[in-house]
């Protein structure tokens, strides 16, 4: 419909909008507003293209993995601004981004009931003002062809948002997640006096 308009921009002078729009199957109200509109188009072209290198910015500081709703809240808490969901939304998809979707965590053990829990010594305060002070961990399952899959352990610093260690195996023992710790040990050179928090769930070898 755009280009239909514009066609009939660049050739009004020399064939009058009346016949163009009849030829192009348009209305000359519609044309009429968009024309009128063109400076609000522009101004809102050189926003998004803002916005784009922003989104751009916030999804490759995350490895790739933020889509939409991570990308919203960050912005939201870089500077406060009110930045619509939606819109980001359509700037993600109109630049080809892509965030790396994980599958739920599968299920493979049942937590004993009467095992005693870590405490939560982050009180869901899922933030950090300074790196390495304050980690999450997750074990998610990844599905491969034939049915069969894989573990993914993740270690996260909350300050930065950046993966700090990860480690992959086809089983949940205890060395999954060591390894997981060894990475972000080699990452950030000591894990001493920092805190590592994980929600309670059957794959708890993080706490």
């Amino acid at each position: 419909m755009v280009n239909r308009f514009q066609c009939v921009a660049d050739l009004q002078r020399r064939h009058g909008v009346k016949r163009l729009c009849s030829i192009l199957g348009v209305s000359r109200s519609s044309f009429y507003y968009w024309r009128r509109t063109a400076a609000d188009r522009a101004a809102r072209q050189v926003t998004d293209a803002r916005l784009a290198a922003r989104i751009r910015a916030v999804h490759q500081e995350s490895d790739g993995t933020y889509g939409a709703p991570r990308i919203t809240a960050e912005l939201r808490e870089e500077n406060g601004e009110a930045v619509n969901h939606k819109r980001v939304a359509r700037i993600i998809r109109a630049s080809g981004i892509e965030g790396v979707r994980l599958r739920r965590r599968h299920r493979t053990t049942v937590p004993d009931p009467a095992a005693a829990k870590a405490p939560d010594r982050i009180s869901r305060d899922f933030t950090a003002d300074r790196p390495n002070t304050k980690y999450v961990g997750d074990i998610t399952y990844l599905p491969l062809e034939g049915g069969k899959f894989c573990y993914l352990a993740t270690v996260i610093d909350l300050a930065s948002r950046r993966l700090a260690g990860w480690a992959i195996a086809g089983h949940v023992r205890a060395d999954l997640v060591t390894d997981a710790l060894a990475a972000a040990v080699h990452t950030c050179g000591s894990l001493a006096g920092s805190i590592m928090h994980t929600d309670h769930g059957a794959q708890d070898g993080f706490n």
